[in-house]
């Protein structure tokens, strides 16, 4: 009788401790959905300067990238409730460098009006003050300025664009 009593008494402690140890698992947050948490305010950051900014993209999607690789789980929840690859989707990549593209039409005008503006000034000056070496070397100088300044950024549009369009390759 001592036996079955100790064993009653034995199942009951154990059934005790069984419902405390759920009861405090319960009250503590689940540490995924945290985690989850903490990304999301971590890589909120990188859609506003995405937004204003597509280069900003090829620094921040090396480091999700690395964080999808250390915490999968949490990345499938947030993409889940996103709707897509989190904080850059394949839309938002195609996006960005639609924007790049764009943006860099909108600096070719904006750079070929104000070149053709400063080779009228300097042509309207040898019009009227009749051709010398010096106006023509001026001449020279803003055309070659012209050529300087779009070689650079043509070249700096062709390194971003390849990268954005590398990466949405690189999402699908």
């Amino acid at each position: 009788m001592i036996i079955i009593g100790a064993l009653i008494v034995s199942a009951a402690v154990l059934a005790a401790a069984f419902r405390i140890v759920a009861a405090i698992q319960a009250s503590r947050p689940d540490p995924t959905r945290a985690r989850a948490l903490e990304l999301l305010a971590m890589f909120a950051p990188a859609l506003g300067a995405a937004a204003a900014d597509p280069r900003a993209i090829l620094v921040w999607q090396p480091l999700a990238r690395m964080a999808r690789r250390l915490f999968p789980a949490e990345f499938a929840l947030i993409d889940q409730a996103a709707g897509g690859a989190f904080p850059f989707s394949n839309d938002r990549l195609q996006s960005a460098h639609a924007q790049w593209t764009a943006d860099w039409l909108a600096w070719e005008r904006s750079h070929d009006s104000e070149y053709k503006l400063k080779t009228a000034v300097v042509e309207q000056e040898i019009a009227t003050a009749g051709t010398s070496a010096v106006l023509r070397a001026r001449l020279d100088a803003v055309e070659s300025e012209k050529l300087d300044l779009y070689q650079r950024r043509y070249q700096e549009y062709v390194r971003v664009a390849k990268a954005l369009q590398a990466l949405t390759g690189a999402s699908a």
